[in-house]
Order: structure tokens, then sequence, then C-alpha cells
């Protein structure tokens, strides 16, 4: 059998990571003379609850298909991370398992957005929910009651229209997010509810959701009008967050001269 690129990958992979951990880490008694660094292969097998001969032939290349559970076993074995785990999968050709939303911030994640403290930044889920905001941003939503979610802003708050100077391209931009997060996650309890009271109170919503358009949230330019800061032009720019699946990182940032006056007068009201 004709040991290829990826059987060596696989084997030089789950090699280094077994010289990394010592019987300690994972809670084992070391018995004799240790040859080499790291745990043995029959303790590895161990631990996974595999042959070890199997593993043998993992490492070596000639075992070219391990089922999901034999590469999950391995990663837990191999005291693997969440990345770490879906490389190990992505070597032996199987896709890793998708890792669950969640709508928690990491603390990391909220000083960062208060490293941007002249210019909106803020974090939503894939039902567009603002979890978390700087105050630039918490600022620029003041006009919503409550700025809680991006579509029902959109869609159901009479402040959208005035908010959104193109409120029409802001509208279709919203129902395509949401289609092509339906199409992503179909069962997700909090989207589905959310696009059957916009489907039920909005029938221009209702409208665009029959057209399927799909629109993913990458840049765009935003054209605003604020109370306070009268009319905006804002470009933004939206980043997955890697550690949190399902959530995206969205800063705005001004588009002239005139909009960076404005945005400093409004972040000047939020530290008066």
């Amino acid at each position: 059998m004709t040991t290829t690129t990826t059987d060596r990958a696989l084997g030089e992979f789950l090699r280094a990571r077994r010289a990394a951990l010592r019987p300690q880490d994972v809670g084992m008694a070391s018995h004799g003379v240790r040859r080499v660094a790291g745990l043995r292969r029959e303790e590895v097998a161990v631990l996974a609850d595999v042959n070890v001969d199997y593993y043998a032939r993992l490492e070596q290349g000639r075992e070219r298909h391990p089922s999901p559970q034999v590469l999950h076993a391995l990663a837990r074995a191999l005291r693997l991370r969440p990345d770490a785990h879906a490389h190990l999968h992505r070597l032996a050709g199987s896709p890793p398992a998708e890792r669950p939303a969640t709508d928690l911030v990491e603390p990391a994640l909220r000083r960062l957005l208060d490293g941007f403290p002249a210019f909106p930044a803020f974090v939503v889920n894939a039902a567009l929910d603002i979890l978390a905001a700087n105050d630039c941003a918490l600022a620029l939503h003041a006009p919503f009651a409550p700025a809680d979610n991006l579509a029902r802003m959109v869609f159901l708050d009479p402040a959208g229209r005035r908010f959104y100077a193109d409120w029409a391209a802001t509208s279709r931009a919203t129902a395509g997010h949401l289609r092509e997060a339906s199409g992503i996650a179909p069962d997700d309890p909090r989207l589905r509810d959310l696009v059957r009271t916009l489907t039920t109170h909005s029938p221009d919503f209702a409208r665009l959701w029959t057209t399927h358009d799909v629109l993913a949230k990458t840049r765009d330019a935003k054209h605003l009008h604020h109370p306070v800061a009268g009319p905006l032009t804002l470009t933004y720019q939206s980043f997955d967050v890697r550690a949190a699946p399902g959530q995206q990182l969205i800063v705005y940032q001004p588009a002239g001269p005139d909009a960076t006056r404005a945005l400093a007068a409004l972040g000047s009201r939020t530290t008066a």
C-alpha cells in the first residue's frame, strides 16, 4: 500500500501530539525507562480505547479512514484543543462537527470593543441580536428603543425608516442576511422565531422573504440620519469570531471628514 502525503501528515500530527504529552499530564503512572519524549503508542491506545496495532497503523500511514468516533477518542486522549481537534478531522478527510453557536461574548472580545472608542463596534449573532456594544455604538443606536436586534430595528421600529437613509437597500440586505443564516442553521429556534415575528408584523419583510435573496454581511456603506449627529455615511467591516461560532464583530468607520466630525461629536456626548 502506497503512503501518500496526506497519510504521512496524519501520522506526523499524531506522533507530534503524543510526544508533547507526559504520563502525568493524562493521569497515568510512568513505568520503565523512556527512550523518547511523551507517551508511548500503547498508552495513547489505552486512553482512546483503540487497538494498539490499529493506532500504530494510523501513525505509520497504513490506516487511511479512521471513523469520526475514533478521531473523537484520539482527540480526547491527546488532550487536543478545539482547533487542533478540527485539524485532526481534516487530516483524516473527515469534516469536523460544527461547534455549537453561542451568545456568550468573551471578556477579551468586550475589551476589544472598547479599544475602538472613536468608532461604533458591536457583536451580533446569526439572528442579528446585538450581544455587546461599545459606548459609541450605543450612542449611534440611541434612537431605537431598545437597540436589541438589527432586523427588528429595521422592520418593526418606527425609528428605522428615519435612521436608515436608504431604508429600501437596508431592508433588502437585512432580509438577505437572515435568509443566508437560515440556510446555515435551519433549526436555530431563535432565528425561526424572529423570522416568524417579522413575517407576521412586517409586510415588507414578508415580501422580501419570498424572494429568497441571499446576502452575507461582509462590508458595505451605511447612509444614516442620526437625530443628534445628523447625516452620517459610514463604512463597515464584519469579522467572524472564531472563538464563538455564529458571532460577528462589526466595526463602523466614517467615510469622510463630515462623518468623522459627526462621530466625534457623538462620542463626546457619551463621555460628557
